[in-house]
């Protein structure tokens, strides 16, 4: 029951941005980018490099964060989120995230607005990144430090330096009301954030975030993803309106969270026959199933850890999304498949 409701909801908010990936200009040429004889962009070739010497991070991107966009935590260790925020992190998530500020069209913290699609626009002494969600970030890169005492806002206040090839960038200054992930991960205004930029080519960037929050949780703790050029295409309007008026049709009770707890129990057993790993068809990558006390969780290949919900033996929900597990006539998982806005993904165990 948890899995219909939470699919409900976050389609609300994520199926239009899924959406639109398919509906930007896709017949206007990148200008800059080396290409072969076929006109395809020869994404391995060097990073480009600015006047001044340094990589040019400009371009469209998409950066998958994994299982870090329901549970940014979900590398810390039981007991390495505070109390008060671990309280706060279940009750939200029992209540399928009705109170996410996104429902009020609010904006993430300025980290967060680079999951998924977003632009970079590199000058000498300001890096701008422009989220498909319509959000921006201000990086001030001439030398000034992070403000003492700022008046805490939604997106913090961030500034930026070269180390080396790497561009890294911190943040502080944020309000309170925000949530890091979509389950409810809470943070208070001590939160800082460090992020480290590292162009390897044309198509790939290397992008590490490291959150640190004492009063939230025991130590900073750090995730890696990778971020991949989009070349020939560009970003279109996106309007942030009817989230709230959707959201407000899901109200939550008590009895309802208890029946979603019992309801389509599957037991431990069962659930540790699909433990293991699973290779993509199509792509690189792979899906690693692993059973966490009595909670099946999936890993997907950019990282983090996804709540998987039972609906029946074989068939979960994970953030909106329908994973169904195959066997074959010995009882044994062979494969699973990832029904996502996009499409299915396949995935066929490797042991």
């Amino acid at each position: 029951m948890k899995g219909v409701f939470l699919a409900a909801v976050l389609t609300v908010a994520f199926v239009g941005a899924a959406a639109r990936s398919d509906s930007q200009w896709l017949k206007e040429k990148t200008p800059g980018l080396p290409r072969d004889k076929d006109g395809k962009p020869q994404l391995d070739a060097p990073a480009p490099r600015a006047p001044g010497g340094t990589p040019d991070l400009s371009g469209i991107w998409r950066m998958d964060p994994g299982g870090y966009l329901e549970n940014i935590a979900s590398d810390l260790k039981p007991g390495e989120t505070l109390p008060w925020a671990e309280t706060l992190f279940k009750r939200r998530s029992e209540e399928f995230a009705t109170g996410h500020p996104i429902y009020r069209c609010m904006p993430d913290i300025g980290p967060l607005q680079s999951f998924g699609i977003f632009k970079i626009l590199q000058t000498s002494g300001t890096v701008g990144i422009l989220a498909e969600s319509g959000t921006f970030r201000n990086i001030l890169s001439d030398g000034r430090e992070l403000p003492q005492d700022p008046n805490p806002t939604w997106a913090g206040y961030s500034v930026g330096r070269w180390d080396g090839d790497a561009f890294v960038v911190s943040s502080a200054g944020f309000n309170d009301q925000t949530w890091l992930d979509y389950n409810g991960h809470p943070h208070t205004e001590a939160l800082r954030v460090t992020e480290r930029f590292r162009r390897k080519n044309i198509g790939e960037m290397d992008v590490q975030i490291t959150f640190d929050d004492p009063k939230a949780y025991a130590r900073p703790w750090t995730i890696a993803l990778t971020a991949r050029l989009m070349p020939d295409t560009e970003l279109i309007e996106y309007v942030c309106g009817e989230n709230e008026k959707s959201a407000q049709r899901f109200i939550v009770t008590e009895a309802e969270r208890q029946r979603a707890r019992a309801t389509n129990v599957v037991a431990r057993e069962v659930l540790s026959t699909y433990e293991g790993a699973y290779a993509l068809q199509g792509r690189p990558g792979e899906f690693v199933v692993e059973l966490v006390g009595n909670e099946l969780t999936l890993r997907p290949p950019a990282g983090g850890r996804q709540m998987l919900v039972p609906e029946s033996p074989t068939v979960f929900y994970v953030t909106g999304q329908r994973l169904e597990f195959f066997l074959d006539a010995s009882g044994r998982p062979t494969h699973f498949v990832l029904t996502i806005v996009e499409g299915d993904m396949k995935a066929v165990r490797k042991n």
